[in-house]
């Protein structure tokens, strides 16, 4: 939507500050602040409160002030009456799939609102500010994150094609079928935490419960009560970014440093461990990605689509690690071999 008509938009729902008024209560950048120390023991970080920071956009009075005139004006009687048999029938059709609302009015209102005072912090030299721990992105369809949704699928794709191969390949009575297959059936935000539990695990299970399966269950108990105890945190007491940043990234150095201890323990002996190092290498190494935060390109592409993207090509080199591992694991078994 044109500036221009995203400011008519404003001026025609009631008044809104001035920029210059608004400009001079703005800082000249928006940060999204993470905790200030991550704490060493993963135990401790996922059981810890941080503070929540508010978005700086929709803390401003103007987009305030603009989504209040705009649900008051359009959203009951006949506007919003008018405004339901608009909206295009994938929308609505999109909620219900997914037992929500559909793609509401005050919705609208939160999205044209956020344009108005994008616009305005452009028109005065300022950063693009955040709205409700969110970059402004351009919405397409129903998707409001139109690259991270179409890379999520491509990701999705890569790991069921290759799952499918592995599949294909190793039988299922390898030792590592099962938890492999588990391992795979996987998802996102809430979930990369699920994959790097459960990829600790997978780890565990690997180095020592092929010859101590209880100490690999006692693990998996653990890993299970962390991740219910992260997502309840979430769920109920409060969506906290820069806390599952934080947990995540401790999570993760636990499993960066176990996998490449047992890479560098069986450099000499299996050819193919140099994959599993150059995997858990590059998922840490582009999770850096996630990091940078920038305002999404085109409003489509940001941080968090450009990693999901990059991600792709590391699923076909994983897997290929896996039937590796599954194949080896298998005939050593059949030979009576112990395995390390």
């Amino acid at each position: 939507m044109p500036l221009s008509t995203r400011r008519a938009f404003v001026s025609s729902n009631g008044p809104r500050p001035t920029t210059t008024a608004m400009a001079s209560a703005l800082p000249r950048y928006t940060s999204v602040r993470l905790p200030a120390a991550v704490a060493t023991v993963t135990v401790l970080l996922l059981m810890s409160v941080t503070t929540v920071q508010s978005s700086q956009g929709d803390k401003e009075p103007v987009y305030r002030d603009c989504v209040k005139q705009c649900v008051r004006t359009n959203c009951t009687g006949a506007r919003l009456r008018g405004f339901q048999s608009a909206q295009p029938r994938y929308m609505a059709l999109t909620g219900e799939l997914l037992l929500l609302a559909g793609w509401t009015c005050r919705d609208d209102c939160r999205y044209q609102c956020m344009w108005t005072t994008v616009g305005l912090y452009q028109a005065e030299g300022y950063r693009v500010p955040q709205f409700h721990g969110k970059w402004p992105f351009a919405r397409f369809l129903c998707f409001e994150e139109p690259a991270s949704a179409l890379a999520s699928l491509l990701n999705g794709l890569a790991c069921l094609l290759m799952l499918l191969r592995y599949r294909s390949m190793v039988p299922r009575q390898s030792p590592m079928y099962h938890t492999i297959n588990a391992f795979s059936l996987k998802m996102d935000y809430f979930c990369a935490t699920a994959v790097l539990l459960y990829s600790i695990y997978l780890c565990c299970v690997r180095t020592l419960g092929l010859r101590r399966p209880g100490v690999s269950s006692m693990v998996g108990v653990l890993l299970i009560l962390l991740f219910t105890s992260h997502v309840s945190y979430l769920t109920f007491v409060r969506f906290d970014y820069g806390y599952n940043m934080a947990a995540n990234a401790s999570i993760g150095m636990v499993n960066l440093l176990w996998w490449l201890c047992w890479c560098w323990q069986n450099r000499r002996t299996l050819p193919y461990w140099w994959k599993c190092g150059l995997v858990v290498l590059l998922l840490h190494g582009l999770a850096l990605l996630e990091l940078l935060d920038f305002p999404p390109m085109l409003w489509v592409l940001d941080a968090h689509a450009v990693w999901h993207l990059s991600t792709i090509p590391v699923h076909f080199l994983f897997y290929s690690f896996l039937i590796d591992d599954s194949l080896y694991l298998l005939n050593t078994e059949k030979m009576g071999v112990k395995v390390e």
